[in-house]
């Protein structure tokens, strides 16, 4: 659990790996656990990394089903195992929640892969230019609108739409609403 909090792989990660090489070790020379668990929890391992890559849930739900049954296989009492399980999730549950809580811990395992910044107004990033100035404008219809079409205000083309209704080429239009990219005329009589 606390691996998930740490930039690189230290000094919490290697005892893990080494307490699972000993179970594994240890089961394997007592005899109670054999090549199958063997390859059953490093195909685990691999269905949960390959999680990372492949849409829905399905490898790593097989992925942690197969490590789990490979640690059932590995030992002598199934219900000595199953409460070993239970006891090392419920640690690291309530590791998991004090390093959030108390000490206000970041996971730093998936700042690569999800992004945390974004692009706000605010700090200048717009989709496209917004046009509020036009607010207001009487300008020509250089095509016909039904209901988009071309206008010209001051020598500048400007796509728009009109309320809905057709105005006829070289009609005068005045530009009465903007909504980002959309600008909305209606004609002028």
């Amino acid at each position: 659990m606390l691996e998930l909090f740490s930039t690189k792989f230290g000094i919490a990660g290697f005892i893990g790996v080494l307490a699972l090489i000993l179970f594994f070790y240890g089961h394997f020379q007592a005899g109670l656990a054999g090549y199958g668990t063997l390859f059953l929890f490093v195909g685990g391992i691999i269905l949960i990394f390959l999680e990372f890559f492949l849409p829905g849930a399905v490898a790593g739900t097989l992925g942690v089903a197969a490590l789990i049954l490979s640690l059932f296989l590995a030992g002598e009492d199934a219900l000595q195992i199953g409460v070993s399980i239970f006891i090392a999730i419920l640690i690291s549950i309530v590791v998991f929640f004090m390093m959030v809580k108390m000490f206000g811990k970041k996971l730093v395992l998936f700042n690569k892969m999800v992004l945390s910044e974004s692009a706000r107004k605010e700090d200048g990033y717009v989709s496209n230019i917004n046009r509020t100035d036009l607010l207001g404008k009487v300008g020509t219809a250089l095509t016909v609108l039904r209901p988009a079409g071309t206008i010209i205000i001051q020598n500048e083309r400007i796509d728009v739409v009109s309320e809905g209704s057709f105005i006829e080429q070289n009609a005068k239009v005045k530009v009465i609403k903007v909504e980002g990219a959309r600008i909305v005329v209606r004609e002028v009589n």
